[in-house]
């Protein structure tokens, strides 16, 4: 069965291999066919935050035809602090309804 995993080491870039598992495969062994794991030796993938097309998932959740597996890097900022922040460079009257239109 055919399944891609994909991995963003940093911004912008993303590592994608597409390749066949056994029909009855789990995320982990779709993880150990990519040779993601000895790309990448630093990540402990058992502990890393996994998905199946954007949803979580376990290591041992079995895979479907066609699955995407993606394997999440930590957040570095919160969403919402990130957000505040940068609302609060542009100011009030730069962002959102107060913004004045051309």
């Amino acid at each position: 069965m055919r399944v891609s995993v994909l991995y963003s080491p940093a911004p912008r870039e993303v590592r994608e291999w597409i390749g066949d598992v056994p029909a009855n495969a789990t995320l982990a062994m779709a993880l150990q066919a990519s040779g993601i794991e000895r790309e990448f030796p630093g990540i402990d993938w058992r502990s890393a935050d996994l998905g199946i097309w954007g949803r979580k998932a376990s290591i041992d959740q079995p895979l479907r035809e066609h699955d995407r597996v993606e394997v999440y890097r930590p957040l570095v900022v919160d969403p919402k602090v990130a957000r505040r922040e940068r609302f609060r460079k542009q100011g009030a009257r730069a962002a959102g309804l107060f913004a004045r239109k051309k």
